[in-house]
């Protein structure tokens, strides 16, 4: 049976590639975006959503509005270093169709727990963005946690310095509380982090490919992306190309061979100088049973083949 797929996006550049991944990936198959907050605010996020699924070819992708800010406060506001990275409007400041579909009635929170009454191991949820979402799935529906297939969530940083701070990687920035609940929940999860993303690097040469195809879906992907790449001469100059960290989650979701992966049952610092570290739970170092793994590295050659051969593959066909 084909693995049923639900992305939770902050729907920015590498969002929108994480879209066209999950899309051009036969094992798969997307059953929903739930929309969350980060890179853009939710709004503009889920309207990305829609218009992406739209350009790429798939309008059957149904898309759900999260929560518009974190457990912990009562507004968000989009940082000047995201709009920097992904553009105004998230996606490289492409100026693509708005849908004409709106984001269902149900809330994102009931379409998860929905999700996993419906589809059980057969999901896997994949967020990308804040946990701010799958915990509150959880603190609804506690036994979600035994019940969904597993969890693979770009976000956090372990064997790496974070990208906010010398100890914090900026999803997890968002909602410290919701990832630590998430943690420590006892759901599978695999975290795909800062230690493996900035090792998957995208050049202009790659995005030429997609230039080249002469199509809509192509020439999008390639001019978002190429504004991407741009920032991160800017923000990381010694990386050479910008991280895939989003594709990289669904990519792992798609194929766990992917990465290897340390088993460890996690916490995040939500006190202290610290709060929002992503580090071993001491208080379950000796627990048999490790609920979660952390990626700690990667086959980056088969990975940027699969990344490829996917999306080019589904931007080729879409128009």
């Amino acid at each position: 049976m084909t693995k049923k797929l639900i992305l939770d996006l902050d729907t920015g550049v590498d969002d929108a590639l994480a879209i066209s991944y999950a899309l051009g990936s036969p094992e798969v198959e997307l059953i929903g975006i739930t929309g969350t907050y980060g890179n853009v605010l939710l709004d503009q996020g889920v309207r990305n959503s829609l218009a992406i699924t739209d350009l790429l070819g798939h309008p059957e992708v149904k898309v759900y509005k999260g929560l518009p800010h974190s457990s912990t406060t009562d507004s968000f506001e989009v940082l000047d270093i995201s709009a920097f990275i992904h553009g105004k409007n998230g996606i490289g400041d492409v100026d693509i169709p708005d849908s004409n579909r709106e984001p269902e009635t149900e809330s994102a929170v009931d379409f998860i727990i929905d999700a996993v009454k419906t589809y059980g191991k057969d999901l896997i949820y994949v967020p990308t963005g804040p946990m701010t979402n799958i915990a509150a799935a959880l603190k609804k529906a506690p036994e979600i946690k035994d019940e969904i297939g597993k969890i693979v969530l770009m976000g956090g940083a372990l064997t790496v310095c974070g990208n906010v701070n010398a100890w914090e990687e900026a999803n997890i920035s968002q909602d410290p509380d919701a990832a630590d609940y998430l943690f420590r929940s006892g759901a599978p999860a695999t975290m795909v982090g800062l230690d493996v993303t900035l090792q998957t690097l995208l050049t202009y040469k790659e995005t030429q490919t997609w230039r080249d195809l002469g199509t809509k879906a192509g020439a999008f992907l390639a001019d978002m992306t190429d504004y991407y790449i741009k920032a991160y001469e800017t923000t990381s100059p010694h990386l050479g190309g910008c991280g895939l960290h989003d594709p990289l989650a669904v990519g792992v979701a798609v194929d766990p061979t992917l990465i290897t992966a340390l088993p460890v049952n996690l916490k995040v610092d939500v006190e202290g100088p610290t709060r929002g570290r992503t580090i071993g739970d001491n208080t379950r170092l000796n627990d048999p049973v490790k609920t979660m793994q952390a990626a700690v590295q990667v086959d980056v050659p088969r990975f940027l083949d699969e990344f490829m051969t996917r999306i080019t593959g589904l931007a080729k066909n879409a128009q």
